[in-house]
């Protein structure tokens, strides 16, 4: 018999080992919908996994374990505390909605003999994130990185069938992506040097003992710029505009809600775990790298996406202004800006998951990538996906009862007891300027007349489900906020030592 037991003190392993291990099953598998049920029990079972996590963590602290019993600095340990149990939450419920939403779409846009190539990817990027945001070994974080992205590449290269463009955003992703690694791995090779120890845990101890060190600000800088690369955060973003706008909708769908959500906590975890001792430099690493960076990304992305005709490239580009906000709860390095960063990394991912598969769904429906003018009469054939993707657009700009407003408030909440009055403006300035290509589609959806095209698409519950439930989501979220936020604090007072 099945010993549920040793199953539950093993957690914190098998919802990485699973879906690497069901990988495989999945593309050998030669029926799509088989290799379909493969992915959906793994996404399930990851969210199991995660819930039991989170609970577990919430009630009995924080889980140190450690890979065959082998003990760190030795070994590699996987840590589950009230940070990253709220991010393997986040990024395997969100792995479930995209898996469903799947199933419809991946029929529409990929070959039917690449179907299980591609569930088979899809768990190994899936592994590989949880994997991610879960381990405690520095250079192990670095083997779940590479897993996600080639598996992401993989996944973006599989749209060719409908745009040819799709290799060339693949491999621009790869080379990219692999800049971005190398320099990952050159930090922590410079710190292994220095400290003789991989172990996270142990490397912030050791490095706090070496304050003004070189060497050791010379890694840190290396890996902050490689986990940049993989954030996608502006200048080293250039990769995700052809990846989100030419991958298959549900690729984008998983890499929007889930990918860069995990970078940016790896990010915030090097930032205040590894330097919490480090003052100077993580102020110099804040204030000099990543407010600039933070505050262009938010006016380019959100003039970009104004100017752009394309609905996933612009969603693209929206996205990277979103990062922006995020980095810039980060940088101003208090514990109100850090959970309100982890507020909007949850709300974000939501938010743009549903904008892809409403976009998806209709690009599906008319068999071409569609730009704003498609969107014309599309309540009168698509009255619910409309309704949908007005919700959500409705919760990006920050309208009350939705968890964009949620976010926006805690964090201008955050920035106003920074006292960083300029910041403040910004946000504001930019949440207003986001009104120049959120109405564009919301006009044509409502106001508009519909084209001969959008007369002949209609609604397709297997496909607009996910998004409804999304949709709901960001209301139900928006009006009863507080698992987010709660969760949120636990997670910034986990990741922001000082805060305690």
């Amino acid at each position: 018999m099945i010993d549920l037991i040793a199953i539950e003190n093993h957690l914190p392993a098998l919802q990485v080992v699973i879906p690497l291990l069901l990988a495989p099953f999945a593309i050998l598998v030669s029926l799509p919908f088989l290799s379909w049920l493969v992915a959906l029990f793994g996404s399930l079972f990851c969210l199991y996994s995660s819930v039991s996590l989170f609970f577990h963590v919430s009630e009995f602290g924080k889980i140190n374990y450690f890979m065959g019993g082998w003990l760190p600095p030795y070994g590699i340990e996987y840590v589950i505390d009230d940070a990253s149990s709220f991010m393997i939450v986040l990024i395997s419920l969100m792995g479930v909605f995209a898996t469903i939403f799947a199933y419809q779409s991946l029929k529409k846009e990929i070959n039917k003999k690449s179907q299980s190539k591609v569930y088979g990817m899809w768990l190994l990027a899936l592994g590989g994130l949880l994997g991610l945001v879960t381990t405690g070994d520095a250079f192990n974080l670095f083997v779940f990185l590479e897993i996600s992205s080639l598996s992401s590449v993989t996944l973006v290269a599989l749209g060719s069938k409908n745009d040819k463009r799709a290799l060339t955003a693949a491999f621009n992703y790869l080379l990219i992506g692999a800049v971005g690694a190398t320099f990952y791995v050159i930090g922590v090779g410079l710190l292994y040097s220095v400290t003789g120890t991989l172990n996270i845990a142990d490397l912030t101890i050791k490095i706090s003992e070496l304050t003004g060190n070189n060497s050791v600000k010379a890694g840190i800088s290396f890996i902050i710029i490689g986990l940049m690369v993989k954030a996608a955060i502006f200048p080293l973003h250039i990769w995700l505009p052809s990846a989100y706008t030419f991958a298959p909708s549900a690729v984008a769908v998983l890499l929007t809600a889930t990918a860069t959500k995990a970078a940016l906590y790896v990010l915030a975890r090097i930032l205040f775990t590894l330097l919490f001792n480090a003052d100077d430099f993580t102020v110099i690493i804040l204030q000099w790298v990543l407010l600039p960076a933070s505050i262009v990304a938010i006016f380019f992305g959100t003039i970009r996406a104004i100017f752009e005709k394309d609905i996933k490239k612009l969603l693209a580009f929206s996205s990277l202004s979103q990062i922006g906000y995020i980095t810039i709860g980060l940088t101003l390095g208090t514990a109100s800006g850090i959970m309100a960063s982890f507020i909007h990394i949850a709300n974000h991912s939501m938010m743009k998951a549903a904008l892809f598969m409403g976009i998806g769904a209709i690009s599906i429906q008319l068999n071409k990538s569609i730009n704003v003018d498609d969107l014309k009469g599309l309540s009168k054939s698509m009255p619910v996906t409309s309704i949908s993707l007005t919700v959500v657009i409705l919760s990006l700009l920050g309208i009350p009862l939705t968890i964009g407003f949620i976010s926006k408030v805690y964090l201008l909440k955050a920035v106003f007891s920074h006292g960083n009055w300029p910041i403040l403006f910004i946000i504001v300035l930019t949440s207003f300027l986001a009104l120049g290509y959120a109405w564009q589609m919301i006009e044509n959806i409502w106001m508009k007349q519909p084209g001969d095209t959008t007369l002949t698409i209609k609604d397709d519950p297997k496909i607009y489900i996910p998004l409804v439930v999304l949709a709901v989501f960001n209301i139900i979220f928006g009006i009863y906020a507080y698992p987010i936020v709660n969760s949120a604090f636990n997670a910034s007072a986990a990741i922001f030592w000082k805060a305690l």
